[in-house]
């Protein structure tokens, strides 16, 4: 494959028409038991950190998208912890114990699910993380690389990985290293997984107001922020959830 705008677009849309054939039964599953949640006044918690933190604002809080739904970041430490913001850095995602703050600052009930992204699947925030999710009950959804996490060993102590404690895994189909058109020198360009997984979340919404509509339920579905009433038509339903879902940084 050439190193270009065509041969990017070329692998991007092979790679997507694969993503989309191979995980429609998980898309399927992830949806089940998020409409469940919902059924049961429960809120879907998104968390992804790096690149994939782009996954979690694909599923909280756009238009479009689903209203009962809340965003957790690193950055939560600060903004909600207390922390100073010194202690955000690049390598805080492969500390475990980040992870048990996190969730003791998420406005979390136990009806409510997770969808955790992670290209590796490996670092220790998001295995801890997804490890406490699981001990607490809720439902797990897990969007990550097969091929690279496979390739990686684990930096957790348990030496697990996101995908061994997922509900429903979806691969997100990006190659190790994620990046995909080769450079004659080594390495590659053009970076994979942050499209596949933006796919794979705005499936399973679909998927998931689908089978609302088919139960006789109005979905709770944002409108544009930047449309005449969006704001109002947001501000009546976002209330439904409040104390529960966050909107911000």
């Amino acid at each position: 494959m050439t190193v270009s705008s065509e041969g990017y677009l070329a692998v991007v849309t092979e790679t997507i028409g694969r993503v989309a054939a191979d995980q429609r039964e998980n898309v399927a599953r992830a949806a089940d038991l998020i409409a469940a949640s919902l059924r049961a006044d429960g809120v879907v918690h998104a968390f992804g950190t790096g690149h994939s933190e782009a996954l979690a604002m694909e599923i909280a809080g756009r238009a479009g998208g689903l209203v009962p739904t809340n965003r957790i970041a690193l950055r939560d430490l600060v903004l909600h912890g207390g922390e100073p913001a010194g202690v955000l850095g690049p390598k805080l995602e492969r500390e475990p114990a980040v992870a048990h703050r996190l969730y003791e600052l998420a406005p979390v009930r136990p009806q409510d699910v997770f969808v955790l992204a992670s290209n590796s699947g490996v670092n220790g925030a998001m295995v801890e993380f997804a490890s406490i999710v699981k001990e607490r009950g809720h439902g797990l959804v897990a969007i990550t690389s097969a091929q690279h996490s496979g390739r990686m060993t684990s930096r957790h102590p348990s030496g697990r990985k996101l995908a061994d404690f997922a509900d429903v895994v979806l691969d997100n189909g990006a190659p190790y290293g994620d990046a995909t058109l080769p450079l004659p020198g080594g390495g590659a360009v053009g970076a994979v997984s942050s499209i596949t997984a933006a796919l794979l979340a705005q499936q399973i919404v679909a998927e998931v107001v689908a089978r609302l509509i088919e139960a006789g339920e109005r979905p709770p579905v944002y409108l544009s922020a930047n449309i005449t009433g969006g704001d109002e038509h947001n501000a009546e339903l976002e209330a439904r959830y409040a104390g529960r879902i966050r909107r911000g940084a």
